[in-house]
């Protein structure tokens, strides 16, 4: 784990270099010197990616991918707001933890597949998100669910705390218990070795399966979980609200320096990603790039960034 963690320091120093570039970029373009208040803006936004990102990274440090991130997202959502119309009252707080058992579900089934039939992550994952869009539209029939977010969704991921976001809060919140994870306990042990050799980590006696299993069920619940947030954000849920979010999500993770072939990474890596991705969708949106010309951007890194961790991947076994 120390040899992944040194692998990942000149990625993260690049990223920051980047982000320091992008906003003096965005300023001379602006006229305006950034601000507190815009670098506020900016990481308010960048914490809706920065959960998805949390638990992509797990199972991208594992050699793995989530592709079934965009209708968890979007039926973390629907299913905070639903779920407080079923309810009402009181019970309104029930929301979000249903949401994060709705995304949590998803990626235990992704989990399964993956560690249990074999199928390789990008297939499965990539079902599976066919599997959840079929059934929100089956739910919403195709149109816009009628359901408001509520109070609570909406103090999270637009009010502030002593001037700070609060959505930015909970974004650090969840960055502290991955952390955690990772450096202060066998799970994230287990999860590095795993992503250097999964072969080898089970003949050492690790159930790596399990540690599959927990990893795509921990996407899950954050993409889920960042879908409740967005919801509170807009209001309501929406169709495919999280389409926009799987490969800047991909982006943010490669680019912070975690292999996208496993078993190296750091969470300071995924951070430095996330806000480089939504500096760059900023500067990009106020020079009016069109979106199209925006994923070609996101891929190209992704390809890139590919190509550099790839020369470095070990032999399995």
């Amino acid at each position: 784990m120390t040899r992944g963690l040194k692998a990942v320091d000149r990625p993260v120093l690049v990223a920051f270099g980047f982000i320091v570039v992008l906003i003096i970029l965005g300023s001379i373009y602006n006229r305006h010197p950034p601000s507190v208040l815009y670098l506020l803006q900016q990481l308010q936004v960048a914490s809706f990616l920065g959960i998805v990102a949390s638990g992509l990274m797990l199972t991208i440090l594992l050699g793995q991918i989530d592709l079934s991130i965009p209708w968890v997202v979007t039926i973390g959502g629907i299913a905070a707001t639903a779920a407080a119309g079923w309810w009402g009252g009181s019970w309104t707080a029930l929301g979000l933890p249903f949401a994060l058992v709705c995304g949590g579900l998803v990626g235990l089934a992704n989990g399964l597949g993956v560690a249990f039939l074999r199928i390789p992550s990008m297939v499965f994952t990539l079902g599976m998100n066919a599997v959840v869009q079929g059934i929100v539209v089956m739910y919403t029939g195709g149109n816009a669910p009628p359901d408001r977010a509520t109070p609570i969704l909406q103090w999270l991921a637009v009010r502030n705390t002593f001037q700070v976001p609060n959505a930015v809060i909970v974004w650090a919140m969840v960055g502290v218990l991955v952390v955690v994870a990772l450096h202060r306990t066998p799970f994230g042990r287990y999860v590095y070795a795993t992503g250097n050799s999964e072969r080898v980590t089970y003949l050492s006696g690790i159930n790596t399966r399990a540690i599959l299993i927990a990893a795509f069920v921990a996407s899950g619940a954050c993409s889920a979980f960042a879908g409740a947030l967005l919801a509170g954000y807009a209001g309501k849920a929406y169709q495919a609200m999280g389409d926009p979010y799987l490969l800047p999500a991909i982006a943010a993770v490669v680019l912070g320096g975690t292999s996208i072939l496993g078993g190296s990474g750091t969470y300071l890596g995924t951070v430095a990603g996330v806000i480089l991705i939504t500096v760059l969708e900023s500067v990009l949106s106020v020079m009016q790039i069109p979106e199209s010309t925006r994923q070609i951007v996101y891929g190209t890194m992704i390809v890139v960034m590919m190509l550099v961790y790839g020369r470095g991947r070990k032999p399995e076994g």
